[in-house]
């Protein structure tokens, strides 16, 4: 008996109303990073291996349990992308991107990590993102905040979503404090959880998200950056808070709210809901000042940000129903004849630029259901007599009003009544 295979778990068969809150996200960011002049990127599904171990941490999650690596016929290490920031890292560093500088760039696409699938969460995923490459200023940080909170606001679903915002400092600053946390954490390692005791010398700072209850009392107590805040780092997050009060930004500090690799600088923000159960970000980013350095690339400052397309368009369709797109016009020939000139009539009317839909096969009660459930005001009905005059019957689907229209003056009539 042959059998079927079935998905992979953690990959879905996106369709109807789903697919279309997926589309609407993909469109609106599309429209958005526009306005904000983001230039368009296409990247490699998968790189060499190297290009995520080093920009991710070799010991981080990502790294250790979570990326898809393969070996390659030639024997060379290769993993589909985890993330696009590591890529896009990458090609400005190859490809010369520097004369670009500062850049904005945006991509979207697929992603891919083993993982353990929930709610908006899956093995292949899909993200949208934004990127400013070579720009120092506080002003690129606002910059891709402001964009944020456009796009969640132009998607329907900012209302419920919360900006949390906190600062790093600068690589003196961090690492001031990092030995700082090292030394408190140290001193109550025998009371963390195991996962906390691992990270406390190659990543301590993760400690301090951690949700174990065991690991609450200590990160809630730890020293705070805001102590070991370098004077220009100060600066640099007031210009920030500044810049979106400006903006007309709401935004909380989230002093817990931190990046555990150390080419992280200042900003770090999520935009965070309580909408979507225990996986409550939508969209996250920070300034990355060390990432080029770190692929063997000269010192480049740089900020981004990346957001889930599945969980967005899960906060869409909550929102409101999201329907296909309605036809403006139903086709319905009647007889091998009209069949074939219905559609060089359906051409037409496509580019002119309306939606049409062509019903192919029923009798004429099923084929006016379809007409009126694709949302059309408009159907054109042709058979025998009216092809043979040149015409079609044109029936306003919302008056019930009909009338015969010569087939070259359809695209008009059609067109100043849609």
């Amino acid at each position: 008996m042959n059998t079927t295979p079935q998905a992979i778990r953690g990959t879905q068969d996106i369709f109807g109303p789903q697919a279309e809150a997926f589309a609407r996200v993909v469109e609106t960011f599309e429209r958005v990073r526009k306005l904000y002049r983001f230039r368009r990127a296409e990247m490699p599904v998968f790189e060499k291996t190297a290009v995520f171990s080093r920009s991710l941490g070799e010991t981080t999650d990502v790294v250790s349990k979570e990326m898809y690596s393969f070996e390659d016929r030639g024997g060379e290490s290769l993993t589909l992308r985890p993330e696009f920031t590591a890529g896009i890292a990458r090609a400005f560093i190859t490809n010369g991107w520097q004369q670009h500088a500062p850049l904005k760039v945006a991509t979207h696409g697929p992603l891919f990590r083993y993982e353990r699938p929930q709610k908006g969460r899956y093995r292949q995923f899909h993200q949208i993102d934004a990127e400013v490459i070579g720009a120092p200023e506080p002003a690129a940080d606002v910059e891709l905040l402001v964009m944020a909170d456009h796009l969640l606001r132009e998607l329907g679903i900012a209302d419920g979503v919360t900006l949390q915002l906190n600062t790093l400092g600068d690589a003196a600053s961090r690492d001031a404090w990092r030995a700082a946390l090292v030394e408190y954490f140290r001193a109550h390692s025998a009371e963390l959880s195991e996962d906390s005791q691992d990270r406390l010398e190659r990543n301590p700072l993760r400690i301090l998200d951690s949700k174990d209850p065991r690991d609450r009392p200590f990160a809630d107590a730890a020293p705070r950056i805001d102590d070991y805040l370098s004077a220009e780092a100060q600066d640099f997050f007031g210009a920030v808070t500044q810049g979106l009060e400006a903006a007309g930004v709401a935004h909380t500090r989230a002093a817990a709210l931190v990046r555990g690799l150390d080419y992280y600088r200042h900003t770090a923000f999520e935009f965070v809901t309580d909408r979507l159960g225990a996986q409550g970000t939508v969209l996250g980013g920070g300034r990355y000042d060390g990432l080029m350095e770190a692929l063997g690339g000269p010192a480049t400052p740089a900020v981004g940000w990346a957001a889930g397309i599945e969980r967005l368009a899960m906060l869409v369709a909550d929102a409101g129903e999201v329907a296909e797109a309605k036809a403006d016009v139903a086709i319905i020939p009647l007889g091998p004849a009209a069949d074939t000139a219905c559609l060089g009539l359906a051409a037409t009317l496509r580019r002119s630029g309306l939606a049409v839909d062509m019903g192919y096969r029923g009798n004429m009660k099923k084929r006016m259901m379809r007409a009126n459930d694709s949302g059309a005001r408009f159907a054109l009905i042709v058979g025998d007599e009216e092809l043979a005059a040149g015409e079609a019957m044109v029936k306003d689907l919302i008056t019930g009003d009909q009338e015969r229209v010569p087939l070259h003056a359809i695209p008009s009539r059609i067109g100043s009544n849609g």
